[in-house]
């Protein structure tokens, strides 16, 4: 449960972006069906849900270093 709170952002970024790719398909799509992309609801879809994952991680914060997790990458080097 703790990876669904930890991930819930991404998560919902990969939901929102695959509804988003397969509306796109379904709305625009491609009439020639030569559309690398569009082409396919699959392909679509997949790729709203890279964009929306990409998208909402653009925006999240990442933890600072503590001293001593510092320490011990200097010394493994």
């Amino acid at each position: 449960m703790q990876l669904l709170t930890k991930y819930r952002l991404t998560i919902l970024g990969a939901i929102l972006g695959g509804i988003a790719g397969y509306a796109y398909y379904y709305f625009i799509g491609c009439a020639s069906g030569t559309c690398a992309i569009t082409s396919k609801p699959f392909n679509s879809t997949a790729y709203g849900i890279l964009m929306g994952t990409l998208l909402v991680n653009t925006f999240k914060k990442t933890e600072p270093q503590t001293k001593k997790s510092k320490n011990n990458e200097q010394s493994s080097h």
